[in-house]
C-alpha cells in the first residue's frame, strides 16, 4: 500500500500502459482518476476497478476539456496528488517528408500541447501545499531514436527534457518531476510504431532488447508506483529507463 488514499489522474489511462499504471495504483491503495478520450473504455475500466477507480471523458489536447477534468476531479477525489502523464500517440513510421502537417500536429497536440495544458491547470494548486508529484511517460525513442519517427521521437525527447527542467523549478515547492523511458510494448501503439505487425518485424524490433522482450503494463505499473512513492522522495529529474537494456 505505498500510495494509500492519494489522489492520482492518469491521462490515457483506459488501455496500454496507462491502464497498467491504474491497476498498480489502485492495488496500492490510490484513488484514482482515469481520464482518457474513450468514455465507453474509460467507464467499462473504472466499472471493473471498484469503488476507488473514476473515470472522466478528457481530450488532453483541449483547453477547456482539462479544466473540466479539473473541476470533475476535485469534485470526485479531491485535488491531485499525483499527475500521470501518459496520454500519447505516433504517426506510421516513414520518411520525414512524407507525414503530413496534419499528422505532425496530432502527435504534436496529444504528447506535446496535453503536458503544457495538464501543468499549468494543476501546477498552482500543489505550489499552494508544497507537495505533489508528477509523473511523465516518455519513450526509449527520446534517446535512442529509431528511423522513419522523427516527430514522435521528437516529442519524447522533448518531453525528458521538460521532466527535468520541470524538476528544477518545482524543486523549492516539494513537487517531483520524473518521466518513465518504456520500450515499444504490447499495447494498442505497438502495431503503429512497426507499421506492419508480422513475425518477422516483431523479431527485428525484439533483437534491439537485450533481455529478449517487450515492455509490459505491469513493468509500467511497478516503475510508476516506486517513482511517485515516498520509497522515491529524494529522485527527482531522472528519466527512468525501463527497456529491457534497449538503451545501453
Amino acid at each position: 500500500m505505498e500510495l494509500l488514499d492519494k489522489k492520482v489522474i492518469v491521462t490515457g489511462g483506459a488501455s496500454g500502459f496507462g491502464l497498467g499504471i491504474v491497476k498498480k495504483f489502485l492495488n496500492n491503495g490510490a484513488k484514482v482518476v482515469i481520464a482518457d478520450q474513450n468514455k465507453t473504455l474509460a467507464d467499462e475500466q473504472a466499472q471493473k476497478l471498484g469503488s476507488n477507480a473514476f473515470s472522466i471523458e478528457t481530450d488532453v489536447s483541449n483547453e477547456e476539456s482539462i479544466e473540466n477534468l479539473k473541476k470533475q476531479t476535485k469534485l470526485t477525489i479531491g485535488d491531485p496528488d499525483i499527475l500521470v502523464n501518459n496520454a500519447g500517440i505516433t504517426h506510421l513510421p516513414d520518411f520525414v517528408e512524407n507525414i503530413s502537417l496534419d499528422e505532425f500536429e496530432k502527435v504534436l497536440n496529444v504528447n506535446v500541447k496535453s503536458v503544457f495544458l495538464i501543468t499549468k491547470a494543476f501546477i498552482p494548486k500543489m505550489k499552494e501545499v508544497k507537495s505533489g508529484v508528477i509523473l511523465n511517460i516518455a519513450s526509449t525513442a527520446g534517446i535512442s531514436p529509431r528511423p522513419k519517427l522523427t516527430w514522435y521521437n521528437a516529442t519524447k525527447g522533448w518531453m525528458i527534457t521538460a521532466t527535468k527542467s520541470l524538476a528544477v523549478e518545482l524543486a523549492p515547492y516539494n513537487i517531483r518531476v520524473n518521466a518513465i523511458n518504456p520500450v515499444a510494448g504490447e499495447t494498442p501503439l505497438l502495431k503503429k510504431f512497426m507499421g506492419e505487425d508480422t513475425p518477422e518485424i516483431r523479431a527485428k524490433f525484439l533483437s534491439t532488447i537485450p533481455l529478449g522482450r517487450f515492455s509490459t503494463p505491469e513493468d509500467m505499473g511497478n516503475a510508476a508506483v516506486f517513482l511517485c512513492s515516498e520509497k522515491a522522495n529524494m529522485i527527482t529529474g531522472v528519466a527512468l529507463e525501463v527497456d529491457g537494456g534497449r538503451c545501453i
